[in-house]
């Protein structure tokens, strides 16, 4: 049997990273076993899908490299499939016309809630033997209902939950078409799942209750029941649900906040699952070694500090000339009009063992490519007439200096014995005029990548 995993997103709004942990498992599930793994764009929902959220939906899949096999499948595509399934559970009995109103289930509910009673449709258009149903009402378009069995249970061994069981009598009868006639959720899912020959559905167990409604939809189609997974939740460090600023953001927000796809994928996948102690691993790896065997069934914490070590180590391990292709259009964003490769290579490999992401990268290597004025807290904290006397004479002596980075060093190693000074003396003020700031790497490898002329060139905008 071939394994056939999917994700099936709806595009009403961003896809945040519980739904990318999802697709990443589906991918990863259906690539270890040499399946198949399907994207099927979930638009049934007409007033709230759009347009965008279907491109952003694209584009994250694209940049984090997860490969679906075949075409993206739109759900508003089949419309005509699920109508065609719809006449059929009719036929059988397994489905039925249903006249309530909106009024008059608002009421059903009200009397429910005040009861203590759980809120559901109590069947009153249900088609029963020996039952008299009223007279069908003129101006009222009547949905469809599924016809859910009053007795039995609907049992399955979920592959992270373990064994669920569920009462059909806590069930009512879904309704699986609107009074427009188009089709709705649990009813596309489950004619795209046995058509597509789904067999292992990984989803979030937000769609838990869904299951038995589905599970009773493909017994009444005679169609095979699949593997089920359901993931548990992702939560912010507090234990609360994620918010808009602490994780749930679109996954295209962590590419603009400059984390590397690799990154991402290595962090989410073990946000949840892991492989012995390994806590690096590339999606190569993951799809060898997933399972669900080690996917947790409790909720898992989102932890932004983790995931700046992890990019911070995709950043150190990435090749310059990849990493350089990422950082020139934020350069030019930042008004950047002229980029030397070669300054660019070496500002790289200066600070790529420092970096978190790749926009306080670009930031903080901007100053070999344009003058950054530092703040008047840094001058007045590091630039008195002492230290500018120093610097002053400092470049004098550069400017007699062989130009190679172990002779910049170690003439600043020299200046310092010489003048009789702690080293923090002149690299501070060298900092503060050079880069605008007072935290960098190597100074002297730094002005060893400027120049001298640069170099002395901001030295005297300072110095006057």
């Amino acid at each position: 049997m071939e394994i056939v995993t999917r994700f099936a997103p709806s595009p009403t709004g961003y896809l945040h990273i519980g739904g990318i942990r999802t697709a990443i498992f589906s991918w990863a599930y259906a690539k270890k076993n040499k399946g198949k793994f399907i994207l099927r764009i979930e638009d049934t929902d007409m007033e709230r899908s759009t347009p965008e959220a279907v491109e952003t939906i694209k584009a994250g899949m694209e940049w984090l490299k997860l490969d679906h096999d075949g075409d993206i499948i739109y759900q508003t595509h089949r419309i005509e499939r699920y109508k065609e399934l719809i006449k059929l559970l009719i036929k059988q009995g397994d489905a039925y016309y249903c006249y309530t109103s909106k009024k008059e289930l608002d009421q059903l509910r009200e009397i429910q809630l005040k009861e203590g009673k759980k809120p559901k449709y109590d069947g009153r258009w249900r088609p029963e033997k020996n039952k008299e149903l009223p007279e069908a009402p003129n101006n009222i378009k009547p949905v469809i209902r599924f016809k859910t069995p009053k007795d039995g249970e609907i049992r399955w061994k979920d592959m992270v939950k373990g064994e669920i069981v569920v009462q059909n009598e806590e069930l009512d009868d879904l309704i699986i078409a609107r009074s427009d006639g188009t089709p709705t959720y649990n009813f596309c899912v489950v004619v795209d799942d046995w058509d597509m020959k789904v067999t292992h559905v990984i989803r979030g167990d937000d769609h838990l209750n869904n299951t038995p409604r589905q599970i009773n939809l493909l017994k009444a189609l005679n169609a095979p029941l699949p593997e089920y997974a359901h993931l548990s939740m992702i939560l912010a460090n507090d234990g609360q649900k994620l918010s808009k600023r602490y994780g749930a953001a679109s996954v295209m927000k962590y590419r603009d906040d400059g984390y590397l796809p690799e990154a991402v994928i290595n962090y989410l996948a073990r946000l949840g699952w892991s492989h012995g102690d390994e806590e690096i691993f590339s999606a190569d790896q993951l799809s060898e070694w997933f399972d669900f065997d080690h996917v947790t069934s409790s909720a898992a914490q989102f932890d932004q500090e983790k995931l700046d070590w992890i990019n911070n180590h995709y950043i150190k391990n990435t090749a310059t000339e990849k990493l350089a292709d990422l950082i020139k259009p934020k350069l030019i964003d930042n008004q950047v009009k002229v980029i030397d490769g070669q300054v660019l290579n070496s500002a790289i490999k200066l600070y790529q063992d420092r970096e978190k992401n790749m926009n306080t990268f670009s930031e903080d290597i901007l100053f070999f490519f344009k003058q950054v004025q530092p703040s008047e807290e840094l001058k007045n904290k590091y630039l008195d007439e002492n230290s500018k006397s120093l610097v002053s004479i400092c470049i004098d002596g550069l400017e007699q200096q062989t130009w190679t980075n172990e002779n910049v060093n170690n003439f600043l190693k020299e200046f310092v014995k010489k003048q009789e000074i702690k080293f923090p003396e002149i690299a501070m003020p060298l900092r503060t005029i050079i880069a605008g700031t007072d935290n960098t790497p190597s100074i002297g490898s730094i002005i060893f990548v400027i120049g001298v002329k640069e170099t002395k060139k901001r030295i005297s905008s300072f110095l006057g």
